[in-house]
């Protein structure tokens, strides 16, 4: 699929097939999250590539719109370090966000759907995957073959309208 093409494809994917996701794929999609842009190429994050059913499902509890992340392939699990002081927290926060946008165009490039989601309860989802109390799982994406429809560009998505949203020389 042509970038072009990904991004106006890409959309929030929570109910997936059982068609599996092969390894290939789901570490060429975490490999887009590491290459990503960090600032000061720090790379605070850490990304666990979960498969096992038992801990999918566990971690479809950690949050309560995280459900879909139970029934996926698979699901990545997106670590920062505890920050240290605020600066840190959103710059962290800015990468990741980078990191996981990456990821999700890598996955609809191959055809595959994520969905992503918060996370509420951070030391079951520590527990879940032997993650140190040093760091926070801070966000779930589930990856999957989409079930209701496949990933192709979108003609009117559900979007504010670009002139409304997009401005020119000021505001």
């Amino acid at each position: 699929m042509e970038t072009w093409d990904a991004i106006r494809a890409r959309r929030n994917v929570r109910a997936y097939t059982a068609e599996p996701v092969t390894d290939e794929q789901l570490t060429r999609i975490a490999e887009a999250g590491w290459r990503a842009p960090s600032a000061s190429n720090r790379q605070h994050w850490d990304f666990v590539l979960v498969t096992d059913r038992q801990q999918l499902a566990e971690l479809g509890t950690v949050w309560h719109a995280a459900g879909h992340v139970a029934s996926g392939a698979a699901a990545i699990a997106l670590v920062l370090p505890v920050p240290v002081d605020e600066r840190q927290r959103l710059l962290d926060q800015y990468d990741l966000g980078q990191a996981t946008y990456a990821m999700m165009l890598a996955a609809t490039d191959l055809g595959i759907g994520t969905g992503h989601s918060s996370v509420g309860d951070h030391a079951r989802a520590r527990a879940i995957l032997g993650v140190p109390e040093t760091h926070e799982v801070t966000y779930l994406l589930g990856v999957g073959h989409p079930a209701d429809r496949p990933l192709r560009p979108i003609k009117r998505p559900n979007r504010r309208p670009f002139d409304e949203v997009v401005h020119r020389g000021g505001w």
